[in-house]
C-alpha cells in the first residue's frame, strides 16, 4: 500500500493517482476515473476533483494509496 502524506488539508483524486505513480499523466487519470475504475473508501468515485483526506483509501488496478496527516 502507497502512502501519500498530505502538505495541506487534502489532495484531490487525479492528484493522488498521480503522485503515487499509479497513472502517467493528469489526462489518464481523468479517464480511469470517469471509466469507474477508482474506489474511494470502496465506493466507486466518478469525480477527479474529489477531495481526499486523512484516512481515506484510494483502490485503483490492484494498488491502494492510503492518505495521512
Amino acid at each position: 500500500m502507497e502512502i501519500i502524506n498530505l502538505k495541506d488539508d487534502f489532495i484531490k483524486l487525479g492528484q493522488a493517482l498521480k503522485l503515487a505513480g499509479l497513472v502517467e499523466s493528469g489526462v489518464d487519470a481523468k479517464f480511469s476515473i470517469q471509466d469507474g475504475l477508482v474506489k474511494v473508501n470502496g465506493e466507486v468515485e466518478e469525480r477527479r476533483g474529489r477531495k481526499l483526506y486523512n484516512g481515506d483509501i484510494v483502490e485503483f488496478n490492484g494498488q491502494q494509496i492510503k492518505i495521512e496527516a
